[in-house]
């Protein structure tokens, strides 16, 4: 594994409407653990829903989860809860990623945080300019993505939805949706 003083750290956005998002940046978060690389998982959104991937961190010393959000909350009942959520969860982000101890962050779901506006792309954008160390690699996943946060990244990926189990009545299957 290459020394942080040797490692430029990329910015990698997985936005759109299309399955797989998080599923790819879970994916980067086993393969940089299996390289040894310390690595913090922050979601947004999905709260204490039990997923697979979560319940298979655990078996990795090097890696540390945090779902911390209310739910799904695109229909929530009570807006103020859930901005002051994601305000104490984007301070939670900040620590992490200033405290210098992850080779690699993902905030997952943090571009939906945007579209609703509990948080602003411009924020989001500056702190990684002028906060993220520079060896870090850093993925945000969510739809719509704000602007500012794609403009700062090395590289983004849009997943774009053709067909859906949903769609045809299938409800999310335990080892493919979660």
């Amino acid at each position: 594994m290459k020394n942080k003083d040797r490692r430029k750290g990329v910015v990698l956005v997985l936005t759109g409407e299309g399955k797989g998002k998080s599923s790819s940046a879970f994916g980067m978060v086993f393969r940089a653990a299996g390289w040894g690389m310390r690595v913090c998982v922050i979601q947004f959104i999905k709260g204490q829903w039990q997923t697979g991937e979560q319940k298979a961190a655990t078996h990795f010393e090097n890696i540390e989860w945090h779902a911390l959000g209310d739910g799904f909350t695109w229909d929530t009942k009570n807006p103020e809860q859930d901005i002051q959520t994601t305000r104490d969860i984007w301070a939670l982000c900040q620590e992490k990623i200033r405290s210098g101890l992850y080779d690699l962050v993902v905030l997952d779901e943090i571009n939906y945080c945007c579209s609703y506006n509990w948080l602003s792309g411009e924020e989001i954008a500056e702190f990684i300019k002028n906060e993220k160390p520079a060896w870090m690699h850093l993925v945000l996943t969510g739809r719509n993505a704000a602007a500012e946060v794609i403009e700062v990244a090395n590289t983004v990926t849009e997943m774009q939805l053709i067909k859906h189990a949903y769609q045809q009545g299938i409800k999310a299957e335990q080892g493919v949706e979660f």
